[in-house]
């Protein structure tokens, strides 16, 4: 099978390393050091202790490979805009696109059933040019759980979780997202099809859209945040009024919101990725994350004011970031 994995970041490159160990025919994309180490060296993966080199084909240049079976987005939300021309040489007649991406993807609408179906976020899409470049009906959904970083150019640490939930917009269970399920459980990972995969991005979202920007505005931990009676009280709505949204979408949402708020707690002393962004002088991921449950909320005419008040302070942040940088 043959699978290109765009973005061989530290969730890319784990994803990509156990495809290929399993014997599929991967293809990472990737730029800069990263990209010269794994095309001189090969991929290194640390998992449990130990260490596997696998030799794996690299490439920042698509217009040199060959129609894949499947193509798997591992890139943030925010970077796919400026990719998108660079995948349709990876495309053949039915190749489905993977997103494995935090927050709201740009395919949401797509097959859901109401009166917004078929609706395109201006939030993650502005220009419509990921959906009418991609097409929607080629999206699986995909909810990643995996830990993992960069150790250096070349080489991946898995840390801890292999759960990539998977869900066709539709709810059906094709037969292509059959057959990526299979590979993927093949690999060593946890890959169930799930028939309202929105549930699942909104449970993950649910911690993305509260924890990660409050982190960003006080470079807290989870447990300083959790732990700060008042700070915890925001979070709890901010949770609130994103479940308000997503209910009014039809989500359902398996646990209550403090179990959610403990969930989190139980981590610990961790920063979230938002905050790792911003120290490491990246972008953050903003639009997929609070401003696309803004605009959702408008849609719905469900008020978000504390997501609201959240949004506007976490682009100032970012926009003085850049400016300091």
């Amino acid at each position: 099978m043959k699978l290109c994995i765009y973005g061989a970041g530290a969730i890319g490159g784990y994803l990509g390393a156990e495809l290929a160990l399993s014997g599929n025919d991967v293809t990472l994309i990737a730029r800069g050091p990263h990209l010269q180490a794994i095309q001189k060296n090969g991929l290194t993966l640390i998992k449990e202790g130990a260490s596997t080199t696998i030799p794996i084909s690299c490439t920042d240049d698509t217009t040199k490979m060959p129609p894949q079976d499947y193509v798997i987005i591992t890139l943030k939300a925010h970077s796919v805009a400026s990719i998108v021309d660079r995948i349709p040489p990876l495309l053949g007649p039915t190749t489905p696109i993977i997103t494995a991406q935090n927050g709201i993807p740009w395919w949401y609408f797509y097959k859901l059933i109401g009166s917004w179906e078929g609706f395109q976020l201006k939030s993650v899409d502005p220009e419509n040019k990921i959906w009418d470049t991609l097409c929607p009906e080629r999206a699986i959904g995909c909810v990643v759980y995996p830990s993992s970083e960069i150790v250096e150019p070349g080489v991946i640490r898995h840390i801890q979780g292999k759960r990539f939930m998977l869900g066709e917009p539709d709810g059906s269970k094709s037969d292509r997202i059959t057959t990526l399920s299979h590979a993927l459980n093949t690999a060593g990972l946890k890959a169930p099809i799930r028939t309202k995969i929105r549930d699942d991005i909104w449970l993950k979202l649910w911690g993305n859209v509260s924890f990660n920007p409050v982190s960003a505005l006080t470079l807290a931990t989870l447990d300083q945040i959790v732990g700060d009676k008042d700070v915890r009280k925001l979070i709890h709505k901010i949770m609130t009024e994103a479940q308000s949204v997503a209910t009014q979408l039809g989500v359902q949402f398996p646990v209550d919101v403090d179990r959610r708020i403990n969930w989190a707690a139980d981590v610990g002393s961790h920063k979230t990725s938002m905050l790792q962004d911003l120290e490491m002088g990246r972008e953050l991921e903003i639009d997929a994350l609070v401003a696309a449950v803004a605009e959702m909320g408008r849609l719905v005419d469900v008020p978000t004011p504390t997501i609201d008040v959240l949004l506007s302070l976490l682009r100032l942040r970012a926009q003085i970031e850049k400016i300091n940088r």
